[in-house]
């Protein structure tokens, strides 16, 4: 059987640098979480696929995750599903992951079996609602299913860790919503070529409306000045959801550096691409991505002195206001 981490390096290598430095206790359940919801990822965001199979399949791995449907006969069914892509081959890898789950104290299993299993209908759905996202309420909708409920989990997961974050659980659950908001709104901005071309967009007109074009529109060469006031509006957004990220880190007492650590590393990484992504035609042609030396640079420094909340309230000023020249 494969390890998780082998899995978690295969599905997000970025990601895996946080989980795995996560205190062992915690690593575990946070990495069994994660490619639990990777599953759901990989058959909603499948480039081949009919919506409508999508959303089947989603519904079955829902069953699945709900204990209503054996794992095997889902890994069965994705069969035909190409292994190579690094999220079918985890997700046949169903009844090992789903063993792991059973043998999970009940404390860990509950919350994560809700969590994936609403963001597993909610992708279900939108399969059946989308390609096109038309206001902004629309869009938080979509984003509350495939990373809202992931800022939930991880709080119920870090609850369970710590007693004292636990005293502080009711608070800090709206601040990793919007965190997880965040991160996939910098997923969408990433992503904005790629979506197009498996024939999804996600801003929503509203937003395209303010700058004057339409979907179609939004990836022609001829409006990339209007195009690119609408990622812009977009990086606002992202800004706007993490800016919650210090207060939620701060819950975290300095000793507690592995968990500070954890959760600091992937919003300095969003950050950077945001300012990255500013101004830059690149993310409507292809897809703008921070470098390995950026994210050794910011494991680094944040290494070193993320242990203090000056510092990194200072820190994390310094890559947001670089966005803005």
């Amino acid at each position: 059987m494969m390890m998780f981490s082998e899995m978690l390096e295969m599905v997000s290598r970025t990601f895996a640098l946080s989980i795995n430095y996560l205190p062992p206790v915690l690593r575990e359940p946070v990495s069994l979480a994660y490619l639990l919801f990777r599953v759901s990822d990989g058959l909603e965001d499948h480039t081949e696929m009919m919506a409508t199979r999508k959303a089947y399949l989603l519904e079955q791995w829902n069953q699945v995750i709900q204990g209503q449907m054996p794992a095997f006969e889902f890994v069965q069914n994705i069969a035909d599903l190409d292994r190579n892509n690094p999220e079918i081959f985890v997700a046949q890898q169903a009844p090992d992951l789903i063993a792991a789950l059973a043998a999970s104290p009940e404390e860990v299993r509950d919350p994560i079996v809700a969590r994936v299993s609403e963001a597993t209908q909610g992708m279900a759905r939108w399969q059946l609602k989308g390609p096109f996202v038309t206001t902004l309420a629309d869009m938080d909708d979509y984003m509350h299913h495939v990373a809202g409920l992931v800022g939930y989990l991880m709080t119920d997961l870090f609850s369970w860790y710590s007693s004292q974050f636990r005293a502080h659980s009711e608070e800090l659950l709206p601040l990793s919503h919007e965190i997880g908001l965040g991160l996939q709104t910098v997923n969408i901005i990433r992503g904005l070529r790629s979506d197009y071309q498996r024939g999804w967009v996600f801003v929503p007109q509203e937003m395209l409306s303010t700058a004057g074009i339409n979907r179609e529109q939004f990836f022609l060469p001829d409006f990339e000045d209007r195009a690119l006031q609408v990622v812009n509006l977009l990086i606002d957004k992202a800004e706007q959801h993490l800016q919650y990220g210090i207060t939620y880190i701060s819950a975290f007492p300095w000793w507690n550096h592995r968990l500070r650590l954890a959760c600091i590393w992937p919003l300095c990484f969003a950050l950077k691409t945001l300012a990255l992504s500013r101004d830059n035609v690149e993310v409507l042609r292809s897809e703008v991505k921070i470098t390995r030396r950026d994210v050794k640079e910011i494991m680094r420094q944040t290494f070193l002195l993320g242990w203090s909340d000056r510092w990194l309230y200072g820190y994390v000023n310094n890559l947001v206001h670089s966005s803005h020249g």
